[in-house]
């Protein structure tokens, strides 16, 4: 099971992004254990600069914006 964090305010990007991530990691039939990270200072600790982020497994690996799906579903199967 991978772990995966969405970091953001709470706003409707941030929202859909853990949804989208939901989503991918269903239709490639992995395993994942989403989980929202609101609190400024995590966000910060994390290295995110611009809402929304998404580590996997302790990795940060996007920044800003809705992620595309081709490149979510490449780090989902990494």
């Amino acid at each position: 099971m991978k772990t995966i964090k969405v970091y953001g305010p709470g706003c409707k990007r941030c929202e859909a992004t853990a949804e989208l991530v939901r989503e991918t990691a269903q239709s490639l039939a992995i395993e994942v254990d989403v989980e929202k990270v609101t609190d400024p200072h995590a966000i910060a600790l994390a290295g995110v600069m611009s809402t929304p982020g998404i580590t996997i497994d302790g990795k940060l690996v996007h920044a800003g914006g809705l992620p595309d799906v081709a490149k979510l579903a490449s780090w989902l199967k990494a």
